[in-house]
């Protein structure tokens, strides 16, 4: 066989049937099995997620086959084109890259394959793949209408985004630019830069930021997740910096980002509700495939929790 595209892809898929089979240590998928590909586990928020998904699995008496695409589009295309042609029925993504997925879902759902993304969207499939997750415009926008009221005079902005070409990074991203600019010219960002979602990438950038910018530091740093707060809370402490001259925001009130709140060491975090979200995903796919019932797209709408309205959030019982 000679070498080329068709040979790679095809060798990528038997590697994929491969590691889903005999050489993984999970059990290959049957036909009843639902196939759910998280773009990170290594991310808090995807771990919390998991639990959540399990949990569901167990009250629903359906079986989940749990894939980590390791932040990489080209494994988690592999990963699925594997469990395709494996046979499997039913699929949730939550994608590394918006974009990048659309092809191995067009060809999921042209061999009957359900298809439905969480926390992500898939962007530019041929049929619209159904999505359960938050609104990640009004999160965005949240975090920077804290901004305007709390600096009514104007703020320096730094904006930690999370994972680049992301339907959550590019949405968020989005919020907050449309709520700082409706705050008017005085609210300015002063800095904007990738952290993939990392803390040691967050901390290097907040880093790159403090010294780049001297005497005059940002106001505010906005991450568009918890785990880069983490990494900006690192770096500001680390500068010798009060945190009280540069507060910290942060995205999926992960339980490490509520007791840094309750701490009084970061002013705030968004609540996404990643269990609402896969939960609902799951059992509207279990809903299709049982019941043949339609399956409609849902959006949460996300809450900014600080040390005002903590004692309210949804998983306050985890802050010790």
């Amino acid at each position: 066989m000679p070498f080329n595209r068709r040979t790679l892809l095809w060798a990528s898929a038997m590697l994929g049937v491969h590691l889903l089979s005999g050489c993984s240590a999970a059990p290959a998928p049957d036909a009843n099995t639902v196939v759910v590909s998280f773009s990170d586990l290594s991310q808090p928020f995807f771990v919390a997620m998991r639990r959540e998904l399990e949990d569901e699995a167990k009250q629903l008496g359906v079986k989940v086959q749990v894939l980590d695409g390791q932040n990489n589009s080209s494994k988690q295309v592999s990963d699925l084109e594997a469990a395709r042609i494996q046979g499997i029925r039913a699929v949730i993504v939550a994608p590394t890259d918006s974009r990048a997925l659309a092809s191995a879902a067009d060809a999921l759902v042209q061999d009957g394959v359900t298809v439905v993304s969480v926390d992500r969207q898939i962007s530019g499939a041929r049929t619209p793949v159904p999505h359960f997750g938050a609104d990640n415009v009004a999160g965005g926008r949240a975090m920077a209408d804290w901004v305007v009221r709390t600096y009514p005079q104007g703020a320096r902005v730094a904006i930690i985004t999370n994972d680049p070409g992301s339907s959550s990074s590019i949405e968020r991203v989005k919020g907050v630019h449309e709520g700082l600019k409706a705050g008017g010219a005085a609210f300015r960002i002063v800095a904007e830069q990738t952290g993939n979602s990392k803390r040691d990438q967050a901390l290097s950038v907040t880093q790159n930021i403090l010294t780049s910018m001297g005497q005059t530091q940002p106001d505010v740093i906005l991450c568009l997740n918890d785990d880069m707060a983490m990494g900006a809370l690192e770096a500001i402490h680390s500068a010798g910096i009060s945190g009280k001259r540069v507060q910290v925001l942060g995205f999926d009130a992960i339980p490490e980002a509520l007791a840094r709140i309750k701490a009084g060491e970061m002013a705030a975090t968004v609540e996404q509700n990643p269990g609402e979200q896969v939960r609902t995903a799951l059992r509207a796919v279990v809903g299709h495939l049982k019941r043949q019932e339609a399956i409609q797209s849902r959006s949460l709408t996300p809450v900014l929790i600080t040390k005002d309205n903590l004692a309210a959030a949804s998983r306050i019982s985890e802050v010790k």
